[in-house]
Order: C-alpha cells, then sequence, then structure tokens
C-alpha cells in the first residue's frame, strides 16, 4: 500500500509541476520578448497618437529629471538618466510595448533605490516609491501594453508591476515617505481594464468584418450558382428539342430510301438510340437542376405561360410582347433593329432576349419615369444587344439588393463566348451592351479564345 501512495503522489506531483512549468513558459513567451507590435494603422489619426506621446515623453523627461534633482536630492546626471529612460518607454511602447514596459520598470526600481538611499530632507513632501513622473510614465507604458499584447500578458505584467512596488514599501523600511503604491497600482489597474477592453472591441469589430466579407463572399457565390442553374434549365429545352428532331429524322431516315443497306439501319438505329438515352439524361440533369420540378401525380404547368418550368423557351420573336408589356407599365420603350433580320441559334436568340428582359426590368425598378432604347444590330459574326435608359424623373424606391440581374446577363454572355459591358450613361442614366457571336465557340467560357471586343465592350 505504501508503495501504491507514493507512486500516486510521485502522478499528482509531476502533473502539478509540468502545468506550473507550462505556465511559466507562456508567461517567459509573452514577456521576455522584443517583437515588433505596431499600433494599429489610422487614416486620418495617423501621426496624432505619436506626436503626442512623444510630446509626453519629453514633459516625462524634463519634470522627472528636475524633480529627483530638487526633491530627490539626486545628482543632475542620474536623475536625467532615469527620467530618460522613463520617457524613452513611452516612446519605445509605440512599437515595442513589452521591451518598453521592462524599460519603464527598470527606471522605476533604480530611481526608487537611489532615491531611498539619500532620503533624510524633506520627509513630508517627497513621494516614494513611484514619483509623479513615474507613474504618469507606467500608465502610458501600461496602455500601449493592454492595447497590443492578449490579456493574460497584461495581467501579469500589471501583477509584476504590483508585486515591485510592494517589495519596495514593506521590506525596506527607514525614514517616512508619501507612500503611492497604492494609487500606482490602482491607476495602472484601471489604465489595464480600458486597454484590455479597447483591445477587445478592435478585434471584435475586425472579426464582424472578416465574418461579413466571408458572408458576402458566400452569397455571391450561391448567387452565381443559382443563375447558372437557372441559365442550364433554360437551355436544357432547347437541347432536348435537337436531340428529339434528331431522334426522329433517324427513325424516318430508313423509310426515305428504297431498299436502304443492313449498315444503314444499324447505324441509323445506333444514332436514335443515343439520341434517346441523352434524352433520358438530360431529364435526369434537370431532375437535379430545376427544384421547382412538379413531383409524381402533379399536374404539369401551362405551356402557354414562359414563367412556368415546362414553358417553351422565348426568342426574339417575341420582343415586341415584351416591350409592350413594359409600355403598358406607363413606360416611352423606343425599339431600333439595324441590319438584316436572321435566325440566330436558339442558346443566342434565348440569351439575348432574357437580356433585354432583365434590363428592362432593371430600369423599371431603379430608373422610374426614364426613357429607355432597346437597339439589336445584326452583324455578319453576331448581335449586339443595347438597352439604355434616361434620367429617372423620379427618385427610385428602396431596393433589397436581391437581384441577380447584372450577373446573370454575365453569366449568358460568358456561356456564348461573347462580351459585355454595363455602366452608367449620361445625366444619371445606364447602359448595358452585349455582343453574342454567331458561332459560339465550343470551349467558352474558359479559354482564351474569346472574340475581341467590340465597340467599346469589354
Amino acid at each position: 500500500m505504501s508503495r501504491l501512495g507514493r507512486v500516486t503522489d510521485t502522478g499528482v506531483g509531476r502533473a502539478l509541476r509540468a502545468r506550473v512549468m507550462g505556465w511559466l513558459r507562456i508567461l517567459r513567451q509573452d514577456l521576455w520578448t522584443v517583437r515588433v507590435d505596431p499600433l494599429p494603422p489610422s487614416t486620418w489619426v495617423r501621426w496624432l497618437p505619436h506626436g503626442l506621446l512623444c510630446l509626453a515623453a519629453f514633459g516625462i523627461t524634463v519634470g522627472g529629471g528636475g524633480d529627483m534633482t530638487d526633491n530627490g536630492h539626486l545628482s543632475s546626471g542620474l536623475a536625467l538618466l532615469i527620467a530618460g529612460g522613463q520617457g524613452g518607454a513611452v516612446v519605445l511602447g509605440l512599437w515595442r510595448p513589452v521591451p518598453a514596459w521592462w524599460l519603464s520598470l527598470g527606471a522605476f526600481a533604480l530611481g526608487a533605490v537611489t532615491v531611498r538611499t539619500r532620503m533624510g530632507f524633506d520627509l513630508e513632501t517627497y513621494t516614494w516609491p513611484w514619483t509623479a513622473a513615474g507613474i504618469i510614465a507606467q500608465l502610458f507604458v501600461m496602455l500601449l501594453l493592454a492595447l497590443r499584447v492578449p490579456t493574460r500578458a497584461a495581467v501579469a505584467a500589471l501583477t509584476v508591476t504590483a508585486l515591485l512596488t510592494y517589495l519596495f514599501e514593506s521590506l525596506w523600511v527607514g525614514e517616512p515617505y508619501d507612500t503611492t503604491g497604492v494609487l500606482a497600482v490602482s491607476l495602472f489597474t484601471v489604465v489595464v481594464i480600458l486597454g484590455t477592453a479597447l483591445r477587445g472591441r478592435r478585434e471584435a469589430r475586425a472579426e464582424l468584418v472578416e465574418q461579413t466579407t466571408l458572408t458576402a463572399e458566400e452569397r455571391t457565390r450561391r448567387t452565381l450558382l443559382e443563375e447558372r442553374s437557372r441559365i442550364a434549365r433554360e437551355l436544357h429545352d432547347v437541347v432536348a428539342h435537337h436531340m428529339s428532331v434528331i431522334s426522329i429524322q433517324a427513325q424516318v431516315a430508313p423509310h426515305l430510301v428504297e431498299n436502304p443497306p443492313d449498315e444503314l439501319r444499324e447505324n441509323l438505329a445506333g444514332i436514335r438510340q443515343n439520341a434517346l438515352e441523352a434524352l433520358i439524361e438530360l431529364r435526369r440533369v434537370l431532375g437535379v437542376l430545376r427544384s421547382e420540378h412538379p413531383g409524381p401525380g402533379e399536374p404539369f404547368a401551362d405551356a402557354g405561360d414562359e414563367n412556368t418550368p415546362h414553358a417553351p423557351q422565348p426568342t426574339l420573336d417575341r420582343l415586341d410582347a415584351l416591350v409592350e408589356n413594359t409600355r403598358a407599365a406607363g413606360r416611352e420603350v423606343v425599339t431600333e433593329i439595324n441590319g438584316e433580320r436572321r435566325p440566330l441559334p436558339p442558346g443566342v436568340e434565348l440569351s439575348a432576349y432574357r437580356i433585354v428582359q432583365e434590363a428592362l426590368s432593371n430600369a423599371l425598378r431603379h430608373a422610374p419615369g426614364a426613357r429607355i432604347t432597346v437597339r439589336l444590330t445584326y452583324e455578319a459574326d453576331g448581335l449586339e444587344v443595347e438597352i439604355v435608359n434616361g434620367r429617372p424623373t423620379g427618385p427610385p424606391p428602396p431596393s433589397t439588393g436581391a437581384g441577380h440581374g447584372l450577373l446573370g446577363m454575365r453569366e449568358r454572355v460568358a456561356m456564348l463566348g461573347g462580351t459585355m459591358t454595363a455602366h452608367p450613361w449620361h445625366w444619371d442614366g445606364f447602359k448595358v451592351t452585349a455582343f453574342l457571336p454567331d458561332i459560339p465557340p465550343a470551349d467558352a467560357p474558359g479559354t482564351d479564345h474569346l472574340p475581341a471586343p467590340r465597340k467599346g465592350t469589354s
């Protein structure tokens, strides 16, 4: 039993010693260092704190030196050395708060020891162990320390300062004096609490800004994914139509040739089978992308409504109806079509229609009463879409900021390998310009083979 007891005591003692040694190592890392801890940058008062502290350090040096020479009966050189150390600690605290604290504490100890050995004159008027200049210098140093180091380091520095003050007052007895230990330690405690609170507030604000930035980035990313998903759902109908046509043509082709060879029948049958399998896979992908897809047993949406999931995707043939709806809302809309109008690929038609639709919605929402111009220019290698609204006649209503308009436009243009700009126009207006190539590159938008900017676009 005794052997067991000895083993148990040894284990507890080792754990306690390890914990104490760990605390001592942490305190050594916090207080025995010369690392640089500059003040946080400030834009409008960048040098004001530095100037004030340098002025205070000058006053501490001059005032403290004169006080210790006249009342402490020290030599001028020694008094200037101690006062200079206290003033220099204030300036050093702007960049290296921990070494500044050690310097201030060392100057205090040197001053207390030398002054104590020469007491005997003006016993009722001289303060000890802290002089007035020493208290002011230590207040600045402790504040600068608490603003930049962890709370445990600031508390440890305050504790060491209080213990050193207590040792001087309690263990060194002799001539009477006016004690300043209680007042000094009380003021140091208040300054450390204030500095720690300000540091915590600054860190909390920095963390809030960082969290707000991350939230905004995540919201932007989510918006981008939602917009891409919506574009993919719309393009599904276009792709599915072409795949259906391929399947039907492959099925009908053998009947258009008299006595077709077996190899042709097999190839056409393979084409039809591949087209059908591609349609099945497209429906599966759409089921993942389209959260509003009706479930089993639910009725399908009306095919005549373009806002429903199963409506046919609009093209530029329906541009007049879109413009009339905007005019019905009481807005003046002018449509200009330049060049020879011709059918474009379904993806280009759909993207052009959606860009005009979103630009008109933005003008209705953010530019009340403004005149709107919609201009389509058919060029040899694509279509240029331009929507311009003039100066609004009244203040816009408050916006929730939840729209995806410009983001969706850019995604559509990038998907086709085109270019787009959106920027303010004359007299508080706004202009959106997009160029959609007639034959989009196969590797758009992830390559460097995009067409050159056209007519000022970028």
